[in-house]
C-alpha cells in the first residue's frame, strides 16, 4: 500500500513539475482580456477524449456573458451528444493582483486563473456527475486566444494526479462574422 501511494505522489509531482508557466506567453498577441472576450453571447465547441484519446462526448455551449472589467458572470449552457443537457453559471472577480477567481456550484471551492499575453492558466476542481455518482476531478484549463473572435481551450481533467482524459473546445464570439 505504501508504493502505491508513493507511486502516486510521484506521478502527481512530475504532472506537475511539466506544467508550463503562463508568464511566457507575455509578449503573444493578442492580448487576452477576459471580459472583452466573453461580455455578450460566446458559442463553443468540444469533446471530451478518454486517456486512450477515445472521444467518449462531444457538445456544444452556448455562453453568455454579463459584467464589467472587475467582474464577469458567464451561463453556459451546454446540449450534449446524446441530447442531455447542463447548466453552469461562472462568477468571476478579478483579484488585486490581477489574476481571476472564479465560483460556480458544481466547482468545490474557488478557481484561479491566471492571464498572461494571450493565455489564461485556470485552475479548479469540478464535481463530475457520472452514471449517478458525483466524482471530484481536477481540471488544469489552458485557454489560448487565436484573433479577436476566435480562442482554443484544453483542459486536462486528473484524480489522484493521474489524468484520466482531455477536453478540447473551440470558442467563437456570436458578433464576429462566419
Amino acid at each position: 500500500m505504501k508504493f502505491k501511494a508513493l507511486l502516486i505522489a510521484a506521478l502527481a509531482l512530475l504532472t506537475a513539475c511539466a506544467s508550463p508557466n503562463v508568464q511566457q506567453y507575455q509578449a503573444k498577441e493578442p492580448k487576452l482580456d477576459l471580459p472583452s472576450y466573453f461580455l455578450g453571447t460566446t458559442h463553443a465547441w468540444g469533446m471530451f477524449q478518454n486517456r486512450s484519446g477515445e472521444v467518449v462526448k462531444r457538445f456544444k455551449v452556448e455562453i453568455t456573458g454579463t459584467g464589467d472589467t472587475q467582474q464577469l458572470t458567464l451561463d453556459e449552457r451546454f446540449r450534449y451528444d446524446d441530447g442531455s443537457t447542463q447548466r453552469r453559471v461562472w462568477h468571476l472577480k478579478r483579484a488585486a493582483d490581477g489574476r481571476w477567481l472564479g465560483r460556480a456550484d458544481d466547482v468545490e471551492g474557488e478557481a484561479h486563473g491566471e492571464v498572461a499575453g494571450n493565455a489564461l492558466h485556470w485552475q479548479y476542481t469540478l464535481l463530475l456527475p457520472v452514471d449517478g455518482s458525483t466524482y471530484t476531478m481536477r481540471f488544469d484549463d489552458w485557454m489560448f486566444l487565436i484573433d479577436e473572435c476566435t480562442m482554443i481551450n484544453r483542459a486536462s481533467m486528473a484524480k489522484f494526479g493521474i489524468e484520466l482524459g482531455q477536453v478540447t473546445l473551440t470558442f467563437r464570439k456570436a458578433s464576429c462574422p462566419a
